[in-house]
């Protein structure tokens, strides 16, 4: 059973979208901008590496600021902050593997012991990690800090892989994917709920870098041939399409499937 936070401090309706279909949609999406967009930027652009950092993270703190103001799941901040913190979970690991030459099973290392000391903090002061009680600004602030690092542990564990394994864009695809599965198949079968949206999240960013990459590398090296420019406008178009549908439903607010759940629950086996 989720332990909520007290009734004090109950001062917002849940931050976060029930996880739908939809959420899992977006959230690849969005990963796969944070792959294709910074290179884009980064490279093709010619900013830098440096620059693109201080530009998007700039970015990241102004609509997070946004996002913290509110009382509410907002869709439209929530998925900006997502597409914004994914990149910059890209670009920290790049920052550490080109620009200051740490081997790639370094970082994942270090982002390993990061996470799970983030995980630790969380649950001794909130006694709960499940996304549906991001109901105070602590559990947000841990929410948001959980997400930044799970983005660059899956960059530093995706390229690391394929640092090991040599294999093309396309046959890249289909480990995370595998292991997403296996996630499902587990959580199905009774594992936690909350440690499988988890591993599940953190396996979402390989899938999406790697969903990128193959769709902007040349047709000569396997991939799609799109580019860097064209995955990003396909992808953030799509994002957009999917948030508009999704603000006008409100098919994703938690507060839509609790009422939904109360509604299927005979009237004397509801809590008073």
């Amino acid at each position: 059973m989720t332990t909520l936070a007290p009734a004090r401090q109950r001062t917002m309706l849940n931050k976060v979208p029930e996880v739908t279909v939809y959420f899992w949609i977006i959230k690849i999406l969005c990963t796969t901008v944070g792959e294709s967009f910074a290179d884009y930027v980064n490279e093709t652009l010619g900013f830098g590496l440096t620059n693109t950092t201080v530009v998007f993270s700039v970015a990241l703190v102004a609509v997070l600021v946004a996002q913290f103001r509110l009382r509410q799941y907002v869709p439209a901040v929530y998925w900006l902050a997502v597409v914004l913190i994914s990149v910059v979970g890209t670009l920290l690991t790049d920052n550490l593997t080109d620009g200051v030459g740490v081997p790639l099973w370094v970082s994942t290392a270090v982002f390993t012991v990061a996470l799970a000391a983030v995980f630790a903090v969380w649950y001794a002061r909130e006694r709960t990690l499940s996304i549906h009680s991001i109901v105070t600004t602590p559990r947000e602030a841990f929410y948001w800090l959980t997400v930044l690092v799970t983005f660059a542990l899956g960059t530093a564990a995706g390229d690391w892989t394929l640092e090991l394994t040599g294999w093309s864009a396309g046959a890249s695809v289909l480990l995370p994917l595998g292991l997403i599965a296996a996630v499902l198949t587990a959580w199905k079968l009774g594992a936690g709920p909350v440690l499988c949206f988890w591993l599940a999240y953190i396996l979402t960013r390989p899938l999406g870098a790697n969903i990128g990459d193959f769709l902007a590398s040349a047709r000569d090296e396997g991939g799609a041939g799109l580019g860097t420019l064209g995955t990003s406008v396909l992808f953030l178009g799509t994002i957009l399409a999917v948030v508009v549908y999704l603000s006008v439903t409100h098919k994703d607010r938690t507060e839509r499937a609790n009422l939904r759940a109360e509604q299927a629950t005979p009237v004397e086996d509801r809590q008073v």
